[in-house]
């Protein structure tokens, strides 16, 4: 069978689960990638539909902040449990994030408020096309900022780069890897594998393996070789460490996957996943109800990556987001509008945790942007920014993240 002819009838477009149309063209235009950055990982986690900051990092020590929310405002810590845990005597976590209060009592956990986008869209798809794209109110950039960094972050053209250097646990690759470097994005480890079996499987790798070096050879000899990288790697086996116990729901299981990866030394530099359901216009809740039970799934799942990561949590740094925060004031269906400024989460043991980070703008009626959401301190590109420098080891920041004067840094990482 002509290889052509073979490519033509389907059998390609059968042969893989996830892989990036740019992973495929890797060998077209002779791209060569540099080897992870001493072994750093980045775990981006998008909380998608606009988290409500205000009750994710609780303001207990503002007035205003009751006067705002009578009905879904988390209480001021007491020995209650179900009051906000107390950060720094103004501060607090919702009761429902009560698994990552030991992170921040080690110094691994770092909060930052009023931060977010500068643009005033109220819209989630634009937000996150501008928070994945790094260019606020920018509708024509066309890659996202991590594959811009993985773009630029040097070459080398002596080193074997793995294909899972940058891995979405999504059914699609996200805004924030889109662009010219290979990424790979699938939804479950055991998934990625050729669908087929057998004997076909076998002539199928031997006519990738086979023949001039042209687009589908050198596409397919990747493909074949990053498969079976992750069986050794034996996704079906893996035992989480230290007695980590990830919650079954999607999220949870996403990051016990990235957990694997990272462990299983397949040269994962940086990884990605997110968690909706954040979008709570209507019976919100308080210390119970729709925004807690997602933020006990939310933290229950990341503590339990902390836990099983151990020691690896040096070289590991999860950065968390929302694409804007919700309104101030609840509305009357006992919920929150979408609002403006919201909350970050950094976690990592180069973290310089046990603060609050970024300036607290206030809620007072004069200090709310347009008269109704928490104003906007600190833009979302300066935590990349640190991140992607301080963690990473970036240095092009004018690539990453185009017209951006980046000012005061917020010290993050130590």
């Amino acid at each position: 069978m002509q290889r052509r002819y073979f490519v033509k009838s389907g059998a390609v477009a059968l042969a893989t689960m996830g892989l990036s149309p740019t992973f495929l063209r890797r060998m077209t235009f002779g791209m060569e990638l540099p080897a992870v950055q001493k072994g750093k990982v980045l775990v981006c986690l998008f909380q998608r539909g606009a988290a409500d900051a205000l009750n994710v990092v609780v303001p207990f020590g503002e007035r205003a902040y009751y006067q705002l929310r009578p009905a879904i405002a988390i209480p001021a810590p007491t020995s209650a449990a179900r009051s906000a845990l107390d950060l720094d005597g103004f501060f607090g976590l919702h009761p429902s994030l009560a698994p990552l209060k030991p992170l921040w009592d080690r110094g691994l956990l770092a909060p930052i408020h009023a931060v977010g986008s500068p643009s005033n869209t109220r819209s989630h798809f634009d937000a996150q096309d501008y928070m994945e794209s790094g260019t606020p109110d920018v509708k024509g950039t066309t890659d996202g900022w991590l594959n811009r960094y993985l773009a630029a972050s040097g070459t080398c053209a002596e080193c074997e780069v793995s294909p899972f250097r940058a891995v979405a646990m999504a059914p699609q690759t996200p805004r924030v890897l889109q662009g010219s470097s290979p990424t790979v994005a699938m939804d479950a480890l055991d998934q990625f594998a050729v669908r087929t079996g057998g004997d076909a499987a076998a002539r199928l790798e031997s006519l990738y393996r086979t023949g001039s070096p042209d687009l589908v050879h050198g596409s397919g000899r990747e493909m074949f070789d990053a498969v079976k990288m992750l069986k050794s790697a034996d996704p079906q086996r893996y035992q989480p460490d230290n007695g980590a116990e990830y919650p079954r729901s999607q999220f949870g299981q996403r990051l016990r996957q990235i957990a694997q990866l990272i462990k299983s030394g397949v040269g994962l530099e940086v990884a990605f996943a997110d968690i909706g359901g954040w979008d709570t216009h209507v019976n919100q809740g308080g210390v119970q109800g729709q925004l807690a039970a997602r933020l006990d799934d939310f933290a229950q799942s990341i503590a339990a990556f902390t836990t099983d990561m151990g020691d690896k949590m040096e070289n590991v740094v999860v950065l968390t987001m929302s694409e804007f925060g919700r309104m101030a004031r609840q509305n009357g269906n006992g919920g929150t509008d979408h609002g403006h400024a919201g909350a970050m989460f950094v976690i990592g043991g180069g973290v310089k945790g046990k603060k609050v980070y970024g300036k607290w703008p206030g809620l007072a009626p004069e200090q709310l942007f347009e008269g109704r959401d928490l104003a906007l301190t600190t833009d979302f590109r300066t935590v990349f920014s640190e991140i992607a420098t301080g963690h990473l080891g970036a240095t092009k920041l004018d690539t990453l993240f185009p017209g951006f004067k980046t000012g005061p840094r917020l010290g993050l990482l130590g």
